[in-house]
């Protein structure tokens, strides 16, 4: 059974909710962060919380919600060892996967898609990392993010 964890802040509850129901009654495994009111908080708090729980192990991925999702996923792309990809289409949640492999995604309550969120989530579930030439692309992502620790990473190109 697959395990996903959810949060979002004020600006997509809504969002979330619809999303928790697809994968409830898809037999999934759900640890939802919060929030559950329309009462303003702070997207960094929430995607701190959601991430640092997610890497304590056993989820197979994440999924963050904010008003445009913007800043939820730049948060979270902050925090070691998330790669959180800001999902528009079908497009990019199948790229998200095979060719970043995101541990997160991440969608805007207050944005209007073309394509049902649902949708876009069975895309990256159903996608498969690609590896080869990504993989080599995703290390050199993580490696950056080791490199900010002490300043002073350099590859050639």
């Amino acid at each position: 059974m697959k395990k996903i964890i959810i949060a979002s802040d004020h600006g997509a509850v809504a969002l979330k909710s619809e999303i928790i129901f697809f994968f409830k009654a898809n037999k999934f495994e759900v640890n939802d962060m919060g929030v559950d009111s329309e009462d303003s908080v702070d997207y960094p708090d929430i995607a701190l919380l959601a991430c640092n729980e997610f890497k304590k192990g056993g989820y197979d991925f994440g999924i963050l919600l904010c008003g445009t999702g913007i800043g939820i996923s730049i948060t979270a792309n902050k925090i070691k060892g998330i790669r959180c990809a800001l999902i528009h289409d079908l497009f990019t949640a199948e790229m998200a996967k095979a060719h970043n492999d995101a541990n997160f995604i991440a969608f805007g309550g207050r944005v209007k898609y073309n394509v049902p969120v649902t949708q876009m989530i069975e895309k990256f579930m159903s996608t498969e990392f690609a590896g080869g030439r990504h993989l080599r692309r995703v290390e050199k992502m993580m490696a950056v993010e080791e490199s900010t620790q002490s300043n002073s990473f350099r590859w050639d190109i």
